[in-house]
């Protein structure tokens, strides 16, 4: 096994093939959904109602269902996202921190996907007081 040559083989340069990519809508509102929901200080996504007809699911055991998009829209259009959320913050948090925390996040999240975000709208639709019923010390 003394003298085995090695074949070097020519490679073509790197073909570059035409065509177009398109990232959907719902693709960029479950990443803004996922990053909305690691922002310290938001406790829900959603309106009153999806938040109530969520609820409702999870009691007939159907818990993830539209959960991946739920308090989030997004339109795309040539390469460039509009993100609207709408969120619920947990009490004590502040809205400025908050929201200026979340556009941060969003945007870092949707760009590591080769998009640019325009805009991110937030509307805070409440404030998740806590569990009632949870003891005090």
């Amino acid at each position: 096994m003394g003298d085995e040559a090695t074949q070097e083989l020519s490679g073509t340069p790197d073909v570059v093939v035409g065509g177009s990519t398109h990232v959907s809508d719902e693709v960029v509102e479950k990443i803004a959904v996922a990053a909305t929901r690691s922002v310290p200080g938001v406790a829900e996504l959603g309106g009153d109602v999806a938040r109530f007809f969520n609820a409702v699911l999870d009691k007939v055991g159907l818990d993830q269902v539209g959960d991946a998009r739920r308090g989030c829209s997004a339109h795309v259009t040539n390469g460039a996202a509009v993100v609207n959320l709408v969120i619920v913050i947990e009490v004590g948090s502040t809205v400025p921190q908050v929201t200026e925390a979340v556009r941060a996040k969003v945007t870092e999240a949707v760009e590591a996907y080769g998009l640019r975000v325009d805009e991110i709208n937030i509307r805070v639709d409440d404030v998740a007081l806590g569990d009632p019923a949870a003891p005090t010390a």
